[in-house]
């Protein structure tokens, strides 16, 4: 047994594909108790998508598909910050919004190429393909993530709180919501490489919304959904090797696993 779980890791190409994995799941998790806090999955789930047309630009001109879905994802934060500002334009509108135009920007983008296939790794994540330049660059986001809610935490939950008593006792809630939006979409970036775009969400807002099952304090909930994380990470990638299954699917299946069983021990519990 113990043989069984520990051969997947052998291989280098595994372990940094766990190392990769671990770090963009833990820097998801901590965000993605803000964003369940805020009730703001629904942006998270269209951050994931609207990468698409950033990171089939960056794969058409042969650049590293990261710096691509950056750009597409800050984009995706800085557009939507500013629609929601707009008394004519909800924030739910604006997420719309700027979802359905990039989305389908992607699709026209990849339209242009006669096979789909060439995008296999974008859509659903090369994590067992992982480069050491790609290691580095997802623990320099973890890093920066980290220290970012580490210097803002008070801020941030404040404005996510009472966003009224923020403003005025000068927090300025508009700021700290670009902030997390900013901080949200370097987190999403790192989690496309590893799960792909259209499963990226999970990575966000699944260990989040399990750890808030249980936890009562903001710190409490980031470690355990770091946990929940970490293990999702290690769970899937032991399945992906020896069943031969997709590795970010496995990923994100355990994690929903996560959750499953955190929902109905709560419920048990009563």
């Amino acid at each position: 047994m113990i043989d069984w779980l520990l051969d997947p890791f052998a291989a280098p190409f595994m372990q940094r594909a766990l190392l990769a994995a671990a770090l963009a799941g833990v820097n998801c998790a901590v965000i993605g108790v803000y964003i369940v806090q805020r009730r703001m999955s629904f942006f998270g789930g269209a951050l994931s998508h609207t990468v698409l047309p950033g990171m089939v630009f960056a794969f058409l001109r042969g650049l590293d598909i990261f710096w691509g879905a950056l750009g597409a994802a800050l984009a995706t934060a800085f557009g939507v910050s500013w629609l929601a500002r707009r008394r004519e334009v909800g924030e739910d509108a604006a997420i719309g919004v700027v979802l359905s135009g990039m989305f389908a920007l992607g699709v026209l983008m990849m339209s242009q190429v006669n096979s789909f296939r060439d995008f296999n790794a974008l859509l659903f994540g090369s994590v067992l393909g992982v480069a050491p330049a790609d290691l580095i660059l997802t623990a320099i986001v973890t890093v920066i993530v980290l220290i970012a809610v580490g210097l803002i935490n008070k801020e941030l939950e404040l404005a996510s709180v009472d966003p009224e008593y923020a403003r005025v006792i000068g927090a300025r809630p508009d700021r700290m919501r670009t902030v997390l939006l900013v901080l949200t979409a370097l987190s999403v970036v790192t989690a496309v490489r590893v799960v792909g775009a259209l499963m990226a969400t999970a990575l966000l807002i699944t260990p989040a919304a399990a750890a808030l099952i249980w936890a009562r304090s903001v710190g409490i909930a980031m470690l355990l959904a770091s946990g929940i994380a970490a293990f999702s990470v290690i769970a899937g990638l032991i399945i992906s090797y020896q069943f031969d299954f997709s590795s970010g699917a496995s990923i994100v299946l355990a994690s929903t696993a996560c959750f499953a069983g955190s929902w109905l021990a709560r419920a048990w519990r009563g």
